[in-house]
C-alpha cells in the first residue's frame, strides 16, 4: 500500500465489504490516513484497524444499522464508501431469474440503501458527508458472462450523477469506475500466471489494477482535494484495453 497523501484524522468512513479484495485494501488506506473506519459483511470476520459490524446491506434496515453504528461509535459518519459487490460468470441465456435478481440487489440496490442511510445522517450534520461508490468499467463496456453486473455497475454509475445532483450541496457523490483488477479472487478467472501475464499485456500501463488503486482513488474523492467535484465517475483502469481490431491488425501487444 502507497503512503497516505490524505489526512483524515477525526473522520469516520464507512466501508462496506471490507473484509478481503478491494475493500481490505479500501480499509486499509483509510486506516492509514488517521480515519475511523466502520466496516461489514455478512460473516463476522476481524479487520485490522476497524470496527466490523456483521450485516447484509442488500437489507435497507441493516443497511440503516451499519450506518448507525459509525454514529454510535465516533459521533459522526463523514464518508461512505460503496464497494460491496461481485458477480460469478454466467452467459446471459442461462442465467436463472433469482440469480439475476440477486446480482442486482448486490450491485445496485445495496449501495442505494446504503447511500440512503448515509445521507439521511450527513445531511443533518454540519460538514456534511461523502459517498463514493465503486463501479466498473463492465458498466461501460460490454460484459459477457457477467451481464446482470455490467448492467448494474451502469445503473449505479446513472445513480451516482443522479444523487450527485439531488444531494448537494451538502453531500458529495462520486464514483471510482474499477478496470480490470489482480486479487486472489480473480487470479483463476484469468488463468493462473500466464493468463495474468497476457492480461496485463493488452492494458496500455502494463499491468492490472491493484486494490491499492482503487483505494487511492476513494481517498481522493473523499477528500477535501476534491471539494469541488460531484458526479463524478473517476475511471482507473491503466487506460482500457487495446481495440481488437488493433490486435487482429498488427497481432496482440507483447508483454
Amino acid at each position: 500500500m502507497a503512503p497516505s497523501n490524505f489526512d483524515f484524522s477525526g473522520r469516520a468512513v464507512v466501508v462496506t465489504g471490507g473484509s478481503r479484495g478491494v475493500g481490505a485494501g479500501i480499509v486499509a488506506a483509510f486506516v492509514a490516513a488517521g480515519a475511523d473506519v466502520v466496516t461489514c459483511g455478512r460473516h463476522q470476520a476481524v479487520v485490522e484497524g476497524a470496527v466490523f459490524v456483521t450485516a447484509d446491506v442488500r437489507q435497507p434496515e441493516e443497511a440503516e444499522l451499519v450506518m448507525a453504528a459509525a454514529v454510535e461509535r465516533f459521533g459522526r459518519l463523514d464518508v461512505l464508501i460503496n464497494n460491496v459487490g461481485g458477480s460469478p460468470h454466467v452467459m446471459a441465456d442461462v442465467a436463472s431469474p433469482r440469480l439475476i435478481q440477486s446480482i442486482v440487489t448486490l450491485n445496485l440496490l445495496a449501495p442505494f440503501y446504503c447511500a440512503q442511510a448515509a445521507h439521511t445522517i450527513m445531511a443533518g450534520q454540519e460538514g456534511g458527508g461523502s459517498i463514493v461508490n465503486v463501479t466498473s468499467i463492465s458498466g461501460l463496456r460490454p460484459s459477457p458472462g457477467t451481464a446482470a453486473y455490467g448492467a448494474a455497475k451502469a445503473g449505479l454509475i446513472n445513480l451516482t450523477s443522479t444523487l450527485a445532483v439531488e444531494w448537494a450541496p451538502t453531500v458529495r457523490v462520486n464514483a471510482v469506475c474499477a478496470g480490470i483488477l489482480q486479487t486472489d479472487a480473480g487470479d483463476g478467472h484469468y488463468g493462473g500466471p500466464e493468463g495474468l501475464v497476457r492480461v496485463a499485456a493488452t492494458i496500455p500501463l502494463g499491468r492490472m489494477g491493484t486494490p491499492d488503486d482503487v483505494a487511492q482513488a476513494c481517498l481522493y474523492l473523499a477528500s477535501p482535494a476534491a471539494g469541488f467535484v460531484t458526479g463524478a465517475n473517476l475511471v482507473v483502469h491503466g487506460g482500457g484495453e487495446w481495440p481488437a481490431f488493433h490486435a487482429a491488425v498488427t497481432g496482440p501487444p507483447s508483454a
